[in-house]
């Protein structure tokens, strides 16, 4: 069977089933092809896409600067190693520390990766900068956090899933309680803690949103105790949550309804998925110099890490961000969908509530976390032409890209609406 595209979607997860490792247990829905928010099947149905490979592709699918940039520089110079310059990096990086306010950028490729890099950067500087004895600098992380899948980062899980049977495990990480601000206060007491890791939005959790002064305290915290703030914006950055950053760093922030007041400014601001606009894998650690220059050559690196293709890429990606004002397009329609499901919680009993911030954002099913209702609910609700994806067992969450019209996004809440209230018959 050499000709894919010959294959019917059974033949396509027939294959998959058989050769490949069984690490995800994916929604039977066999895609080929992708434009702005809509996905095909290999047998040409459409849907909505309303996850958005977990918030990467929030640019659309196939936007068509981004690829035009892909193209271009295909056909010059892929990768040259980080044995030699290339003439795309230092753009790249100028481009994107002035994005975002920062100093310097430390290329990679994956979100995990990115987390990894924060993590060495944290102790390097504990030991060079704060004073840390040798070995006995800790990292505080938060409980139900999702930072990837590495070693050093299931060792900050406490997801049973995650770390059975994956020991022993990366010493030196403290967990405490999410959005407790008195558990990090106790936390910080100790006097090795190098930094503090955190999602400002608890994505693969649900969509947990802390309380509106969660992370202003937390940063404050971390300033008094000389502890670095280490925001994981993987997934809530680049204009997910209607803002350029969840914790608004930056006063350059294309979000109209931005006060242009910075908010947070992470020490160390961790990058990936749609800084690439879903095309290629890139991700970025992003500091100021005086965090950044502990790093020196031989100490990290990637061979791949700020090719010249991911960096064009990421160059025009974070363009689109910005030229199509995609932070508040995501701003505005996510205030009328929440709105919108609040309506529907009042119509039915199956859905409990709904939480979130600009385009990210879940609905709680009103039934046990072992339950298959929300997994039933989200097979039906690709039968009706939208595609999302249960995540802790009754918490549907709902990404779509950022591209996304009020008409269309209209749409899609008519047919949420339509499949869960089909359900509570």
């Amino acid at each position: 069977m050499a000709v894919l595209e010959h294959l019917t979607s059974q033949q396509a997860i027939d294959l998959e089933n058989k050769y490949g490792a069984q690490n995800y247990h994916p929604l039977p829905v066999v895609l080929s092809r992708g434009e702005g928010v809509y996905v095909w099947d290999i047998e040409g149905k459409k849907y909505y896409d309303f996850l958005s490979a977990y918030s990467a592709v929030n640019q659309g699918h196939c936007h068509p600067k981004i690829i035009e940039a892909l193209k271009n520089q295909a056909e010059n110079l892929t990768l040259t190693s980080r044995a030699f310059y290339n003439d795309v990096l230092g753009k790249y990086e100028e481009f994107a520390t002035n994005f975002f306010g920062y100093d310097r950028l430390l290329p990679m490729n994956t979100g995990a990766e990115a987390v990894e890099t924060a993590m060495k950067l944290a102790r390097k500087w504990a030991y060079e900068k704060k004073g840390v004895p040798a070995n006995q600098a800790k990292i505080i992380v938060c409980q139900n956090n999702f930072h990837g899948r590495t070693i050093s980062i299931i060792s900050a899980s406490n997801d049973p899933i995650a770390t059975e049977n994956f020991g022993p495990f990366t010493p030196g990480i403290v967990s405490i309680r999410y959005n407790d601000i008195n558990a990090l206060q106790e936390a910080l007491k100790d006097e090795n803690v190098a930094a503090f890791l955190v999602e400002p939005i608890q994505g693969e959790a649900g969509v947990y949103v802390p309380d509106d002064n969660y992370i202003r305290e937390a940063f404050d915290l971390c300033k008094s105790k000389n502890v670095l703030f280490m925001a994981d914006e993987v997934q809530t950055g680049i204009a997910r949550t209607g803002r350029l950053l969840a914790t608004c760093g930056n006063c350059s922030c294309p979000d109209k309804n931005c006060s242009g007041t910075p908010d947070v400014k992470p020490d160390v601001l961790i990058l990936g998925k749609a800084i690439s606009g879903g095309v290629l894998p890139v991700s970025a650690v992003l500091a100021n110099s005086d965090v950044m220059e502990v790093i020196r050559p031989g100490n990290h690196g990637s061979t791949f890490g700020g090719n010249p293709l991911s960096c064009v890429v990421a160059i025009a990606a974070l363009e689109v961000v910005r030229d199509e004002n995609l932070a508040e397009n995501a701003f505005e329609l996510g205030q009328l969908f929440r709105e919108e499901m609040e309506k529907l919680i009042e119509e039915t009993n199956l859905v409990r509530l709904v939480r979130g911030k600009g385009l990210l954002n879940a609905i709680v099913i009103n039934d046990s976390e072992d339950s298959s209702t929300a997994w039933d609910i989200c097979m039906a609700l690709k039968e009706n032409g939208l595609l999302a994806k249960p995540t802790h067992g009754n918490i549907i969450r709902f990404a779509p890209p950022l591209v996304m019209t009020k008409e269309e996004l209209m749409d899609c809440v008519d047919i949420i609406v339509k499949t869960i209230k089909e359900f509570d018959k």
